[in-house]
């Protein structure tokens, strides 16, 4: 292989796994860690202030308090990478993102046949919303992820069968 070809694809290589998040992912997800932790902060004041909450709403506010602690973890996972995420990053919070419309898609309907409250059904109805939205981002995500990743050990594959050829 010439000189050239070796320099090229050391290059598309380059660029492939120097790519790091842009300024407005990295604004959105310090925009992400300051929501999930305003939010964590006033679940928590509640739960601290007011003993004489339900046992359901005290449930839920955990469960509020759970969501919140994963996003901050997500996002401060994300802000701490210094290496490519491949879109990773992406997977990880269409998964999140998925599980928990879920979990809130189940809760309201739960809510919403016990009480037959049409507040509750239009919540769950909400929910079901929030969930296919969710589950096509991770379809998306996932695909992405795939591509690049095999794009890159394309190009690694590539890269290996030009310095045994040199």
């Amino acid at each position: 292989m010439t000189t050239t070809h070796a320099n090229d694809l050391h290059a598309r290589l380059q660029e492939l796994t120097d790519r790091s998040l842009s300024p407005a992912a990295r604004y959105g997800h310090v925009g992400v860690l300051l929501a999930a932790s305003g939010m964590a902060v006033l679940v928590a004041a509640l739960l601290l202030t007011e003993p004489g909450l339900p046992p359901r709403t005290m449930l839920a506010f955990g469960g509020l308090l759970v969501v919140a602690a994963c996003w901050i973890g997500y996002s401060g996972w994300v802000l701490s990478r210094r290496r490519p995420l491949f879109q990773r990053h992406r997977v990880v919070a269409g998964t999140m993102a998925t599980v928990f419309s879920g979990a809130f898609t189940l809760a309201a309907t739960g809510a919403a046949l016990v009480t037959g409250s049409t507040l509750a059904w239009t919540a769950a109805l909400m929910g079901a919303g929030m969930l296919v939205f969710a589950a096509l981002l991770l379809a998306r995500a996932r695909r992405r992820h795939a591509a690049l990743v095999a794009r890159r050990d394309e190009l690694l594959r590539e890269r290996a069968g030009t310095e045994r050829s040199e």
